[in-house]
């Protein structure tokens, strides 16, 4: 390792190569190995050493069991290098891809529309550059005019990936829903194949983080929607037609399902990442 590159990881682990040459291997098993983590290259190294430069990540998949071993191993990285398909299982996966979103993406120039939507209004807002960084807690967007995009990886309510046309070209669009403050922002970023693919797996993770699949009264869905369009908890009781003591019933039970939060004690509450996700859903369903 040259003095300029900077070790990030080294960990002990596993990998599988699922995919050779474009022909799946069925057959793989997976390998003991320790696994050094740089700013430039992961490097597996067992009975030899494989070093694989980040440059060459041209994806970083989801899951790609291609056998019953692989589909065995709870968290690993898929890494689609042209015809070539690796799975990196780390001890502390988690922390480890973090460790390898920081060495892909830190630093990196994106383009970043923010906030594109406010407060379920779309916005003029024009395409900035940013340089990005991951941390443990969050995305930042540093954008060219100094401001600081930031979002937070526990709240994310929503994601879409859309192919359409921006800055003149076909691009893979990133449409990430948090908040800004109190309010309900969309940040809209493209970029590389391969950076818009990493930030992917990010944005994703964070939505599983907050994905609710709960099964929630019609009334608690109007209660959901209601609070998510801008109504004042307050208010809520006359909004959707019900007295008070069975809101605070309502209310009670979806902060034990982390859909709100309590901000002042029996009073006040806010929407969280989750009850976004289950406005989003019920929304949907209408």
């Amino acid at each position: 390792m040259s003095d300029s590159e900077k070790k990030i990881a080294d960990v002990q682990g596993q990998f599988m190569q699922v995919m050779e040459s474009g022909r799946r291997l069925d057959d793989a098993t997976w390998q003991s190995c320790r696994i050094v983590l740089t700013d430039r290259r992961v490097v597996l190294i067992a009975d030899g050493k494989r070093s694989i430069p980040l440059s060459a990540v041209r994806e970083v998949g989801g899951r790609y069991d291609a056998n019953q071993r692989a589909a065995q191993v709870a968290s690993y990285l898929s890494l689609h290098l042209g015809d070539d398909i690796v799975l990196v299982s780390a001890a502390e996966h988690g922390e480890f891809e973090t460790d390898f979103y920081h060495a892909c993406l830190d630093g990196e120039i994106l383009r970043v529309k923010h906030p594109a939507v406010e407060g379920g209004v779309v916005q003029s807002t024009e395409w900035s550059k940013a340089r990005i960084k991951i941390t443990d807690e969050d995305v930042r967007f540093a954008l060219a005019d100094g401001d600081l995009v930031v979002v937070d990886r526990d709240d994310i309510g929503e994601v879409t990936i859309e192919e359409r046309t921006a800055l003149g070209e076909e691009r893979t669009i990133i449409e990430v829903e948090h908040t800004d403050g109190e309010i309900s922002v969309e940040t809209y970023v493209t970029g590389e194949e391969d950076d818009v693919s990493v930030l992917r797996q990010v944005i994703e993770e964070g939505v599983e983080r907050n994905r609710a699949d709960l099964d929630l009264g019609p009334v608690e869905k109007q209660v959901v929607m209601a609070l998510h369009s801008g109504v004042s908890p307050f208010e809520i009781p006359d909004f959707v037609g019900a007295d008070v003591e069975e809101i605070a019933e309502i209310y009670d039970r979806l902060v034990e399902l982390d859909v709100i939060e309590v901000v002042r004690e029996r009073t006040e509450v806010e929407m969280t990442a989750q009850g976004r996700s289950v406005a989003g859903q019920s929304m949907g369903e209408q």
